[in-house]
């Protein structure tokens, strides 16, 4: 079994978390970003080795969060100029500059899993296993068709398939090419 931690930011403390953000309209339903016309919410990846979670969307605001994994899947809520925020697997929010962003599609054993999941040979429940993830454990999306998402172990030489329910980094039902 593969195991990874999802503690994936360290805290940077500074407490001047002044000026608030500006007011944005989070949308839920799938309709275009303000900014970019791409949809709102959607899933990227952390594509720096360092990125600054930030209290807004600015340089003068606050560090948040440090991350430091390049690939970690995030979700974008809201848009604003260059920036975006986002929503980490663990539910913190924060604003963070669309260049440590990649739209290249990664996923995690959703933390919600209580017990090992499988990886198929093939997108069926009959297929032989090849391995089984614990929670949390990072994935590189090659696909999805809505149940099933074909996916790369991030790290080791394995890929397979995953039911699409069992992941966070992609919607319930949503087809990646």
């Amino acid at each position: 079994m593969l195991a990874a931690g999802c503690l994936l930011g360290v805290i940077y403390s500074n407490s001047s978390f002044a000026n608030p953000a500006p007011q944005q309209s989070i949308r839920s339903d799938g309709s275009p970003g303000g900014e970019t016309g791409l949809r709102v919410p959607r899933f990227v990846s952390l594509k720096s080795r360092e990125a600054r979670m930030r209290v807004g969307p600015s340089l003068d605001y606050a560090t948040q969060w440090i991350y430091r994994v390049p690939g970690l899947p995030l979700e974008i809520i809201a848009e604003y100029d260059n920036w975006r925020q986002v929503r980490d697997c663990d539910g913190v929010s924060g604003w963070m500059h669309r260049a440590l962003l990649s739209s290249n599609r990664t996923a995690l054993i959703g933390p919600w899993i209580t017990s090992p999941v499988p990886v198929r040979t093939a997108p069926r429940t009959s297929a032989s296993t090849v391995a089984k993830l614990e929670p949390r454990v990072r994935l590189a999306v090659r696909s999805c068709d809505g149940t099933w998402c074909h996916v790369e172990i991030t790290g080791h030489d394995l890929d397979g398939f995953i039911r699409q329910s069992a992941l966070w980094g992609v919607y319930p039902n949503e087809k990646v090419m």
